[in-house]
């Protein structure tokens, strides 16, 4: 019923930046929370960042200072600019919602670091 489509993903050198951008086919507001998740090879996945109401962000320590993400309600989407990325970023990148108690998941994009 509600689909989540991820987009930005691709190859960027250490030091980098690039931007991860979802489209939601609801309204953002709709979401009790909405953010990104990354599963690298052989790890868990894990929680990059997200977006609740007030609003408020919450980030992985390990992208604090790095990443950013932030939202467009006229849009409709939910945006992760990456900076400084390193090697150990490189995941495939997923995006995530919660609405009316369901989990929404995109089909990820992969992001790769490498000189």
């Amino acid at each position: 019923q509600v689909q989540l489509v991820e987009s930005g993903g691709g190859l960027v050198q250490p030091g980098g930046s690039l931007r991860l951008s979802c489209a939601a086919s609801a309204p953002i507001f709709s979401f009790n929370t909405m953010g990104w998740y990354r599963q690298a090879p052989e790890k868990a996945r894990e929680l990059v960042a997200s977006f609740t109401s007030g609003p408020s962000t919450n980030y992985a320590d390990s992208v604090k200072g790095r990443f950013t993400v932030s939202r467009d309600n006229a849009e409709n989407t939910v945006s992760l600019q990456m900076n400084s990325l390193k090697p150990e970023d490189t995941a495939v990148y997923y995006c995530h919602g919660n609405r009316y108690g369901r989990n929404y998941w995109g089909k990820g994009t992969l992001v790769t670091v490498s000189s």
